[in-house]
């Protein structure tokens, strides 16, 4: 079988800003895609009004996979097949040659039990949650968020955080933790402008009151009523990407229907809704997470099943999961980017390859990593969607007292990414190895750069991808569509 070729990298484009009208809409800031894939037709346009629900405490028990989607056999292991020490020795050198240590840790997850325990003020919140809130008062991500959806509380923005102890956590090894997180509480702010702003210029306290009641937050009241609202604080607007609701199958954001991917339509299989359809995964939360390969992941990080969010992806908008997603994004490579965390801590420290590529730690390289592909590398001035968060990151960093320094880099016209070699880059995905050894094909997986279901920031994941690649079959529809067997 011809090994697969890497997905491409392109984003959904940024939305224009609009010429105000009577009483007109929000726009839709764009949905940055986490993991490089194919772009979809564009999505209808109307914007519906998020219909309110309780917000539901995610559940960590495994979800009963429904009959229609894919299902993995395995034949038994062959003679000579490796055993688990072995399959463990492997992963351990692996991850031992690289950093995958440093984010395995980061990617480590608070129970749902205590994370559903944390509230503002209490004594027994997680040191990184205390971090937070000493910086971002309950008061002061009000005035930051003053038209953001109600769904957006201070107390979900705590709970998301909460769920991963090294977003804003501890450092052992003498960095300023709190400085730190301040710089990257005012990054993640000003990525939020971009992704979920009402981009409204004209829109002011009494508009949103009068008309929108989603958006209708306490603190509105005690602003200057008939005066436009700073585009950067404008954040959160956007609950769900516009034109779509829960339970939407008109097939966007979906790699659902074998072919359409390798492996993402098997191990990142999409749910149907009540007429039978796929549905779309279009953008929610804080992050506008979309597509089922990017709800996979997140839930199996979470909860080590991909099929509770892919099942029900609203959680994703109307729990804390709508911080979560934002935070999980933060602190997990896109492969072979780092982390956006550190572009942002120290933990990057550039070499000459990175410093050939014109890539330094600093707002514009978080921008590089989260939508590179659209908005970065093309040379000439930056474009108006890297200008928009800029000119966000300033503001937030002066609210939160944050000093960028003059030689921090903001934009990214220039950077040309993280190539093989960069002190950043990372490889962390895992694929069948098509090498021979002593005459035979070699029994295992390989690091590659592009995304892949398997991976060593999962634990056993070698194993896995090896087991599927030699030993399985796949079921759909009550026939075998792909046999690794044979």
């Amino acid at each position: 079988m011809p090994a697969p070729t890497p997905t491409p990298t392109p984003t959904p484009a940024p939305t224009p800003t609009p010429t105000p009208t009577p009483a007109p809409a929000p726009v839709p800031a764009p949905t940055p895609t986490p993991v490089p894939t194919p772009t979809p037709a564009p999505a209808p346009v109307p914007t519906p009004t998020p219909t309110p629900t309780p917000a539901p405490t995610p559940t960590p028990a495994p979800t009963p996979i429904a009959s229609y989607k894919p299902k993995i056999t395995y034949i038994p292991e062959p003679t000579g097949y490796p055993t688990v020490a072995q399959f463990n020795a492997t992963e351990k050198t692996l991850v031992d040659q690289g950093q995958v240590g440093l984010i395995r840790d980061a990617l480590r997850v608070l129970p749902d039990t205590d994370v559903d325990a944390v509230t503002p003020g209490r004594a027994a919140n997680p040191s990184n949650v205390k971090r937070v809130e000493s910086i971002v008062s309950e008061a002061k991500f009000d005035q930051l968020f003053p038209v953001r959806n109600i769904k957006y509380s201070y107390v979900s923005f705590l709970r998301g955080i909460a769920k991963f102890p090294a977003y804003c956590g501890d450092y052992t090894d003498g960095r300023d933790a709190a400085a730190i997180c301040r710089k990257l509480l005012a990054t993640s702010f000003a990525h939020f402008v971009q992704e979920t702003g009402a981009n409204w210029p004209s829109l002011t306290p009494a508009q949103v009151r009068s008309g929108y009641a989603d958006h209708n937050n306490a603190v509105l009241a005690k602003m200057p009523q008939d005066t436009a609202i700073p585009f950067w604080q404008q954040a959160l607007w956007f609950l769900r990407e516009s034109g779509y609701e829960e339970g939407s199958a008109v097939g966007a954001y979906q790699q659902c229907a074998p072919g359409s991917h390798a492996t993402n339509w098997i191990f990142f299989p999409c749910a149907k809704n009540a007429a039978g359809k796929y549905l779309d995964y279009f953008g929610r939360g804080a992050k506008q997470l979309s597509w089922n390969y990017n709800f996979g992941p997140f839930s199996q990080a979470l909860y080590g099943d991909p099929n509770v969010l892919l099942d029900d992806p609203g959680r994703v908008a109307d729990t804390w999961l709508n911080f979560a997603s934002a935070v999980w994004f933060a602190v997990t490579p896109q492969t072979p980017k780092p982390p956006m965390t550190w572009a942002i801590d120290g933990t990057w420290k550039p070499n000459s390859v990175d410093v050939g590529n014109n890539m330094k730690p600093g707002f514009g390289a978080t921008i590089y990593i989260i939508n590179g592909g659209i908005e970065c590398g093309q040379g000439g001035a930056e474009r108006s969607q890297v200008t928009n968060r800029i000119n966000a990151y300033k503001e937030f960093a002066r609210e939160l007292g944050v000093t960028i320094p003059a030689d921090e880099p903001l934009g990214c016209a220039n950077m040309r990414g993280f190539t093989e070699g960069s002190a950043a880059a990372i490889k962390a995905y895992l694929d069948k190895d098509y090498a021979w050894a002593n005459g035979k094909p070699v029994t295992g997986c390989k690091l590659v750069d592009y995304q892949m279901p398997f991976s060593l920031l999962t634990p056993g994941d070698y194993k896995a991808c090896t087991d599927y690649f030699f030993r399985g079959k796949v079921q759909y529809n009550g026939q075998i569509v792909i046999d690794n067997t044979q």
